[in-house]
């Protein structure tokens, strides 16, 4: 039967797939449209399990700010082809604004959210019908705090969201911190905040590195917490020396502009860490 170019238009438009799989899933489905959207969405399932061993490393990171919340969203992909690819940038845009209006709490439940009528997790299925590599909505977190900011580093590979005790925190103030965040990669907001787990790992560490170096069993212990100390230093967010003046922490930093200001919660994803 003859398929006219509007038809195909309006599938490519519904679908995002290419012009010719509109065509042939249209004349496959005798130009019933809504049986051609369903014969491009099950192509897209089958490609999906044919590429599920395949790894996607590559990818898009987005940040992003909504009201008092701020979150990160990762869609990875095969290669950097793809993740250079407007729609695909524009499709991980638009997943994260839609996981950061609900209340998901990690990428499973993030993967269930509705968009367009259909969950996120069957967009990536079709999309990797579509693209004909394997996709994956990999991660997405958020955090709520008086004032956020998000920061993306140019390539989209690398994100960072930052959370402050008060309201209406200056815009390069908090996009510094987000960008030491991004730069020197903290464990932790404060010493305090380090979890037990990695104290007592680099506690060993310091122990095993100065035992091999001679030095006394009976000062193993002291020695060690003085190399924890530098640990909490390098570190952790507040006590990191800022990027942007080697004679500062962040700490100090922040002070500088707000006695009382200080950081609540921050999250970094990054595709090479």
């Amino acid at each position: 039967m003859e398929i006219s170019a509007a038809e195909v238009m309006k599938l490519r438009k519904a679908t995002g797939a290419g012009m010719m799989d509109c065509k042939k899933a249209l004349a496959e489905a005798e130009g019933d449209f809504e049986k051609a959207v369903q014969i491009i969405r099950e192509k897209g399932k089958a490609i999906a399990s044919k590429r599920a061993d395949r790894e996607a490393s590559e990818g898009c990171v987005l940040g992003k700010v909504n009201g008092n919340k701020a979150g990160i969203l990762v869609l990875n992909c095969e290669t950097d082809f793809v993740a250079k690819n407007q729609g695909f940038i524009d499709l991980t845009n638009n997943m994260l604004d839609v996981a950061l209006v609900s209340n998901a709490q990690n990428v499973d439940e993030a993967k269930e959210l509705k968009m367009d009528g259909r969950s996120l997790a069957d967009h990536v299925t079709e999309q990797t019908g579509i693209i004909g590599e394997k996709l994956e909505l990999k991660y997405f977190e958020a955090i709520e705090a008086e004032s956020v900011v998000a920061y993306i580093h140019p390539g989209n590979k690398l994100a960072t969201v930052v959370g402050f005790n008060k309201p209406g925190v200056d815009a390069q103030v908090a996009k510094d911190v987000a960008m030491q965040v991004a730069a020197m990669n903290p464990v932790a907001i404060d010493k305090n905040d380090v979890p037990e787990k990695i104290v007592n790992q680099e506690l060993e560490i310091a122990k095993e590195k100065f035992r091999q170096e001679g030095k006394p069993e009976n000062m193993l212990d002291k020695i060690a917490q003085g190399a924890l100390n530098k640990f909490f230093k390098d570190s952790t967010l507040l006590n990191q020396t800022y990027v942007k003046d080697g004679k500062i922490t962040i700490k100090e930093f922040l002070a500088g502009y707000d006695k009382g200001l200080t950081v609540t919660a921050f999250l970094r994803y990054a595709l090479t860490d």
